[in-house]
């Protein structure tokens, strides 16, 4: 093996960091747009949130310099010790975090805010990919599969007591890893068999889809005996477990979505499942989000041009709804070349993941990919009013400090991983 060289830059993927910064670059002009008024157009204004973005980007930099600096393999040695600190940081912020919204999920330095969620993605990320490496590790197991499912999930559990709802979600997308590295299908399959019973027990209710939920397996049980169907390999203990699951899972849907959900939560649900209608209320913000890219037509009324950007019609549109900027201003035309620059990102990553010397790189790249592709699905699906408003943040677009330097983190120890894979021989 060849000993790494000092020079940080060397062998690094500038494909990537062009991407990177085409992204943080357009982002930012966007959040411009949408934070700015005709009295506030200086660029160099640091009480604007534009200005605000401005800091972060340039403070992006050391970071990325720093993430550079250290040799590839300190973030496979030390990747359980990060991941301590996240949950360490999350466990905190539940005691000594500043409460927004609802949510204890942010620490305030001196007027600055920290969100370790959006850090503890990173380090979640880089410990699976430490405990997957392993060459003994083998994911078919069932011990090593409630490891890895302790990994995933404790810090989500930590995120659920703020609670921030939207970034425990993000925490599934590592299941896409996971099939990647030889789980079972069953178990996407489960997943998403789960979602969609979550969807149709909050739109029928519990009791009607429980009941139906029954009738189909106790017909599936009695179709396998009578056609001795050998795939079907139910003994009693099996049969009882799974009626006893599927009414516990059920009914624990009901119970949460009645019980344990804020008021705005359900209303969100609501208005996506047509439950309800509410334009100028519930469910205003999607409806004004909706109208916004609608009136951007094909080519965009062009940048700073925006009327209802200009006029503040979407709320927090520089955040979660940083999108609906891209469709007014940048029409049809724009808003495509961001979701193309976002797959070649993606494909960037997965290509370079699957050339990777060592399964450690490999299974940290498909981590971040499967992060931000989620990140990505969710946020327009949001912004267009396909899913519910959950609060997930567009990747190096959306305003915020911890956001862009979580994904900046995220996507730079990948770059350094990357680049240490000529030094693997």
């Amino acid at each position: 093996m060849r000993q790494e060289r000092n020079n940080i830059f060397e062998g690094i993927d500038w494909m990537l960091i062009l991407l990177y910064a085409l992204l943080v670059g357009f982002g930012w002009m966007n959040i411009y747009a949408s934070s700015s008024t005709d009295d506030t157009r200086e660029i160099f204004d640091f009480s604007t949130k534009y200005g605000k973005q401005f800091i972060f980007i340039c403070c992006s930099i050391p970071v990325i310099i720093l993430v550079l600096f250290f040799n590839s393999k300190f973030y496979e040695q030390f990747s359980s010790v990060l991941y301590i600190f996240s949950l360490i940081l999350l466990a905190g912020v539940l005691i000594f975090g500043r409460k927004i919204n609802g949510a204890r999920s942010w620490y305030n330095f001196g007027g600055i805010g920290l969100q370790p969620s959006e850090f503890a993605k990173v380090f979640t990320a880089l410990a699976l990919a430490k405990l997957m490496s392993d060459r003994q590790y083998d994911l078919k197991l069932i011990k090593n599969q409630v490891k890895t499912f302790v990994v995933i999930f404790l810090p989500a559990f930590f995120i659920a007591l703020q609670p921030d709802m939207g970034s425990v979600l993000i925490y599934f997308a590592f299941f896409f890893v996971l099939n990647r590295e030889g789980l079972n299908l069953a178990y996407l399959i489960f997943g998403a068999l789960s979602i969609i019973l979550f969807i149709f027990t909050i739109y029928f209710g519990a009791n009607s889809i429980l009941l139906i939920c029954l009738l189909i397996i106790t017909l599936a049980i009695i179709y396998g005996v009578y056609k001795n169907k050998h795939f079907i390999r139910f003994n009693a203990l099996k049969i009882v477990c799974l009626y006893l699951f599927t009414s516990i899972y059920i009914f624990g849907i009901g119970y949460t979505y009645d019980n344990i959900l804020g008021p705005h939560q359900k209303d969100r649900f609501d208005i996506l499942l047509g439950k309800t209608k509410d334009l100028k209320n519930k469910g205003y913000n999607t409806y004004q989000s909706e109208l916004t890219i609608s009136s951007g037509g094909f080519f965009g009324k062009g940048f700073l041009q925006g009327d209802r950007t200009q006029g503040k019609f979407v709320p927090e549109q520089e955040t979660d709804y940083i999108y609906s900027t891209v469709g007014e201003e940048w029409g049809f035309l724009g808003s495509s070349l961001v979701i193309i620059l976002f797959m070649l990102l993606l494909y960037r990553i997965i290509y370079l993941s699957e050339i990777q010397t060592n399964k450690f790189g490999r299974i940290y790249g498909y981590g971040i990919a499967s992060i931000i592709f989620f990140h990505l699905i969710v946020n327009i699906g949001m912004v267009i009013g396909l899913l519910p408003t959950i609060g997930i943040p567009l990747p190096f677009f959306s305003y915020g400090g911890s956001s862009l330097w979580g994904f900046t983190l995220l996507l730079f120890i990948f770059i350094r991983l990357d680049a240490h894979k000529k030094y693997d021989w």
